[in-house]
């Protein structure tokens, strides 16, 4: 009898702990402060790390790693004034913008005409779609790149802004056609009946109740685009069109020593953008993604 009672007491031990201690506390706030801290931690090193002195960065021994106490501005005057950092960010946001906007338009055309337009292998479309998604552009911008050497678009933005989109379009595809299926059906049919043409119901009914996962599909591709690397070292070379991610490696860089102070400035500028974009609509990309998932 006192076995089977043993390990009811032991829970009933716990529970009375939680009585104890509040339990938002517990269940909420101790796990939400260390998600906080384990995703703000890189902006904080980042931070930390370009207004910190050069002679801190070479000797961690003696300076505290993690904080400061004579912070200085010169590597963010060096990044800014002594690079051409401004045009870097320029290619980036350009490129990223441009292919963003080319891929949504595709993916948009696609998604519909597979979720709406009935026709023998809708659905195995929209799954090759999807699967195109899965082949790593470690494989791609070999035959990518004669392709864009053959067409003169080599060293150019152009080269990127017509190859991101085979990265983008595919994912892109598949989060709408969930977006799609989320809207009656009903609602084309009365405007079917009215008259009303596919296009004019594409543009008027369809895509006003899908901005939710317009938005959502943009920032996915917007932040593809902005922090890519394979394509962009591969297909560009001239440094004043080069975009973040690939310049401040190749151009902060003097041999094996990295001008850590500068880089970390940079990464930090160049990531404040899509920060501030997340912030604004965050609320619209998660309902997105979680109607393209049940779907």
């Amino acid at each position: 009898m006192t076995d089977k009672t043993a390990p009811l007491t032991d829970s009933s031990e716990g529970m009375r702990y939680l009585e104890r201690v509040p339990r938002k506390i517990v269940t909420v706030y101790v796990p939400l402060g260390i998600i906080i801290l384990v995703l703000l931690f890189p902006f904080y090193w980042m931070t930390i790390t370009a207004i910190k002195p050069k002679e801190h960065l070479l000797d961690l021994n003696t300076h505290n790693p993690f904080i400061t106490w004579s912070p200085t501005l010169d590597h963010i005057y060096d990044l800014l004034f002594k690079t051409d950092y401004p045009v870097w960010l320029w290619n980036t946001m350009l490129v990223s913008v441009v292919a963003t906007v080319l891929a949504l338009l595709a993916s948009v055309f696609a998604a519909y005409a597979i979720v709406r337009i009935r026709y023998r292998g809708a659905q195995w479309v929209g799954g090759l779609i999807f699967l195109a998604y899965l082949v790593p552009p470690s494989i791609l911008f070999i035959p990518l790149s004669t392709v864009i050497f053959n067409y003169g678009l080599f060293d150019t933005p152009f080269a990127l802004i017509l190859t991101y989109p085979t990265i983008l379009i595919p994912f892109s595809t598949w989060l709408l056609m969930g977006y799609f299926k989320t809207i009656p059906f009903e609602l084309e049919e009365c405007a079917l009946i009215d008259g009303a043409s596919r296009w004019q119901i594409l543009w008027k009914i369809v895509l006003p109740l899908a901005v939710p996962g317009l938005i959502s599909a943009g920032i996915f591709c917007l932040t593809l685009c902005w922090n890519e690397y394979i394509y962009a070292l591969t297909f560009i070379n001239a440094t004043e069109h080069k975009t973040v991610p690939v310049a401040i490696v190749t151009a902060l860089t003097d041999g094996d020593q990295y001008r850590w102070g500068s880089l970390m400035a940079g990464a930090l500028f160049g990531s404040l953008p899509l920060v501030i974009l997340y912030s604004f609509f965050v609320e619209h990309y998660v309902s997105a993604m979680t109607g393209a998932v049940k779907e």
